[in-house]
């Protein structure tokens, strides 16, 4: 089959956490098994751009990636792009289905709409957006008056809604939004080879994004019931949240033991994986929590809200 994969942010853009990771893990898996697999996806990775040529297909693990400029601006923030929009019309009438990934952005809207032009089915993975209690948090009226106007259709003529855990599926429909024929894949992983590492005693790890929505404020709370232990919090932070983070780990009593790592990749990434005493996820809201089955495929002990 020929399939098209609509993302905002892509590999190397590794800042945007789990997303990233599980899109590609998919579409590589899809490759792997003979499909003529595509993405289009945006060049934004934070305030910067990712160094990657624009426009011309770049395969990675068998799978052809186009990367097209989000303009600097107010659209940047929803991931706009012309080059894009042009590309869809040329493309999307050749593909089998599209899966759009991600709600709340244009790229999502603009191949749906393209689809829809072309005839072509397409399927859509909120990817954990759809959380009620965090939509209210955060752009509230914004994300409400978008759903109303664009979800709704987007979601309405989609051929069906990809969940990745029954959470994330509870959550959405408390949105009173149209789902039709959704259905549930988890997220898939690579499984590591087995190696015996003795671990540390009494060091939590935090893995992922440091971002509001991840809980860390609950766990620096608890570290002051656990005068024992340490925790290793290893992630990038693109809201600036660590200086306030510090500042309530100093009022806290516990900044001797709360090491922040910034971000880690690689044999870094699973050093911690493989030497850390468990993994601690105290998100707000999880849509899966590709690292919580990293953690289990090293052996390691998992503690999450």
């Amino acid at each position: 089959m020929r399939l098209l994969h609509v993302v905002p942010t892509y590999l190397p853009a590794t800042r945007y956490g789990g997303p990233i990771y599980a899109v590609h893990g998919l579409c590589r898996a899809l490759a792997t098994r003979g499909h003529e697999v595509g993405v289009f996806t945006t060049n934004v990775d934070g305030d910067q751009d990712s160094d990657v040529p624009l426009g011309e297909p770049v395969t990675l693990d068998g799978v052809h990636v186009s990367y097209f400029e989000s303009p600097r601006g107010p659209g940047r923030r929803i991931y706009t792009s012309r080059t894009m929009r042009a590309a869809l019309a040329g493309k999307v009438a050749a593909c089998d289905v599209l899966h759009l990934h991600s709600v709340f952005l244009w790229p999502t809207y603009a191949a749906a709409r393209a689809a829809e032009r072309a005839q072509v089915p397409y399927v859509v993975s909120p990817r954990g957006m759809l959380v009620p209690d965090l939509i209210r948090r955060k752009s509230r009226f914004v994300k409400s008056a978008w759903i109303r106007l664009v979800e709704r259709r987007t979601f309405r003529e989609s051929a069906g809604i990809h969940f990745t855990a029954q959470r994330e599926w509870d959550d959405a429909r408390q949105i009173s939004i149209p789902l039709p024929d959704p259905f549930i894949v988890p997220n898939g992983i690579d499984l590591p080879p087995t190696v015996s590492t003795a671990r540390l005693d009494g060091t939590l790890l935090f893995l992922g994004r440091i971002n509001w929505k991840k809980g860390l404020d609950r766990l620096l709370n608890a570290m002051k019931l656990l005068p024992a232990v340490k925790v290793v919090i290893a992630g990038n932070d693109d809201e600036d949240l660590t200086p306030k983070l510090r500042a309530q780990a100093e009022r806290n009593g516990i900044a001797d033991r709360v090491d922040f790592r910034g971000p880690v990749s690689g044999a870094a990434k699973e050093e911690l994986l493989r030497t850390s005493t468990a993994l601690v996820l105290p998100s707000l809201s999880e849509n899966f929590g590709n690292v919580v089955l990293e953690a289990m495929a090293v052996a390691m002990p998992v503690i999450v809200t």
